[in-house]
């Protein structure tokens, strides 16, 4: 019996028939393998969604509305600290420290603006600041420290009500900040705002910020 010669072609034909075969077999009758998972391009995991900002509210005051007369000196005495409350604070957070400022006089053209209360070494737990601090100590109850750039002047060692100069149109904006630090601070009690903002450098997580004008 006569064998017939095949052609180069023919075989490499018959080659990749035989590997198709087997490999369907291997496979479970030729079905697509699964996809990567994650969705991502390449086969990687899509990146999680970013976590929510820090925020910093109040219902004393709101941002961009006027101060209302009773956080100001316009109430003589009887003016009190806002109530303040944050939420959202990042992953890390050991401590809050806040500061409240009126943006608009530059003495001596600096670039510091007038203090008016600073907090810090809040616990990592709190989350709000009520009605009312009372401004008679440097400590508060909770171990934060509280200063307003003339501690103890009049018995006040905390808040001080905004009090731009009268008949003045334009309005003076009052920021209220708030910083989540990734850890406590070691100040004294009689601790500037400079000394603040160097002390937190390199270790602020989170900030949020209310900003309300006030004239008189």
């Amino acid at each position: 019996m006569r064998i017939r010669r095949m052609s180069v072609g023919a075989l490499t034909i018959l080659a990749a028939v035989v590997a198709s075969l087997g490999a369907n077999a291997q496979g479970g009758g030729g079905a697509p393998a699964p996809a990567a998972q994650g969705g991502g391009q390449g086969g990687q995991r899509a990146a999680g969604a970013p976590p929510p900002p820090m925020r910093l509210v109040s219902t004393d005051i709101s941002d961009g509305k006027p101060i209302a007369g009773k956080f100001t000196c316009a109430a003589g005495p009887e003016a009190v600290s806002p109530a303040l409350q944050w939420m959202q604070p990042p992953r890390g957070t050991e401590s809050f420290a806040l500061i409240v400022h009126d943006m608009e006089p530059r003495p001596r053209k600096g670039v510091d603006d007038i203090l008016h209360w600073m907090v810090w070494n809040m616990p990592a737990s709190a989350n709000q600041l009520p009605e009312g601090v009372s401004p008679a100590s440097a400590d508060l109850p909770d171990g934060s420290h509280q200063t307003n750039g003339f501690a103890g002047q009049g018995g006040n060692f905390g808040y001080r009500p905004p009090c731009p100069p009268q008949d003045v149109p334009v309005a003076h904006h009052y920021a209220f900040e708030i910083f989540a630090l990734d850890q406590k601070l070691d100040l004294p009690a009689a601790a500037t705002r400079a000394d603040l903002l160097k002390a937190m450098d390199g270790h602020i997580a989170g900030h949020a910020t209310l900003v309300a004008p006030f004239n008189r």
